[in-house]
């Protein structure tokens, strides 16, 4: 039976569409939080920018609604993260790919080989990519690119934001690596709910280990707390760390089989993955979030 959603928006397809609202921007539509916050640094008051998830939800779960999808029909341009992140919406995107309405992936900013695969996602890769600031760089001159050719006029605009914003991710991933590297090396084991920061770890040099699999569309058994714990265990880990996007007791868990074997381990704080904190805070930003879980890891291994 097909979904619901879908027949809506072939419907909504055939209906009215305004181009650009009173203001005369154009309509942007983001998936997650920090799609929402690339593009507001690039386009600022010049675009008319609605994100579809808040702060704290799971992109890998998220369902439309139908304001949603009306929303999607009414834009001008999509960004949405790629590598199946969105996971339900994936058979919205297609549809509206099939009927040339214009959606993009950011993740095709990157080029498949520095992609990190995996067996047991659907597509095959990581679609975390975010955690190695050179891929945000990347997607960001990439959403520039995008944006100027959809809005000529605002090019140059568009141009300098991303600029602007490229020199401050470099800053940014300077001061990362200037903090990690108070951390000795044989500490360096990142126990998380979920395996959300592989490429995190592949750039700043971090073993990653998580509970459960790349989309949390999947559960953990008991043999696999188990498993993890004697690792925690065996490797003499001080703390792991809740996700702010999946359920505390996962993690929870997690820690109650540790301690029952007469190792403690700590709950070393809760770390942003699959979307920003409350906006108007600092971890509301990509930049903010990302300072924040690196001195939240660092501070709670020392």
């Amino acid at each position: 039976m097909k979904n619901i959603l879908v027949i809506l928006l072939f419907t909504l397809i055939f209906s009215c569409k305004n181009d650009k609202n009173d203001n005369g921007n154009l309509n942007i539509v983001t998936t997650t939080t920090l799609i929402t916050d690339l593009v507001t640094h690039i386009g600022g008051d010049r675009l008319n920018i609605q994100g579809l998830m808040g702060t704290g939800v799971d992109p890998h779960l998220y369902k439309a609604s139908e304001g949603d999808v009306t929303k999607l029909v009414n834009a001008d341009l999509i960004f949405y993260g790629g590598l199946h992140l969105e996971g339900k919406l994936v058979e919205v995107f297609e549809k509206m790919q099939s009927q040339n309405l214009q959606t993009i992936a950011v993740s095709d900013a990157l080029d498949p080989k520095t992609l990190i695969g995996s067996a047991y996602f659907a597509s095959n890769y990581d679609p975390h990519i975010w955690f190695d600031v050179n891929n945000w760089e990347l997607i960001t001159a990439f959403v520039v690119k995008k944006l100027s050719e959809a809005d000529p006029e605002n090019s140059t605009f568009f141009e300098e934001n991303g600029n602007t914003y490229l020199d401050q991710l470099k800053a940014l991933d300077a001061e990362i690596r200037a903090t990690i590297s108070t951390l000795p090396k044989e500490k360096r084991i990142l126990v998380t709910a979920h395996d959300a920061f592989n490429y995190f770890g592949q750039a700043y040099g971090f073993e990653v280990v998580g509970l459960q699999g790349l989309s949390t569309a999947t559960e953990a058994g008991v043999m696999d707390v188990q498993n993890l714990a004697n690792f925690i265990i065996d490797k003499k880990i001080k703390a792991i760390f809740v996700e702010s996007s999946v359920p505390k007791r996962t993690i929870e868990a997690l820690q109650a089989a540790v301690n029952s074997k007469n190792y403690n381990v700590e709950i070393g704080g809760t770390l942003f993955s699959d979307a920003l904190g409350n906006a108007g805070t600092p971890q509301g930003t990509y930049i903010g979030m990302f300072k924040h879980n690196v001195n939240t890891i660092v501070n709670a291994l020392k």
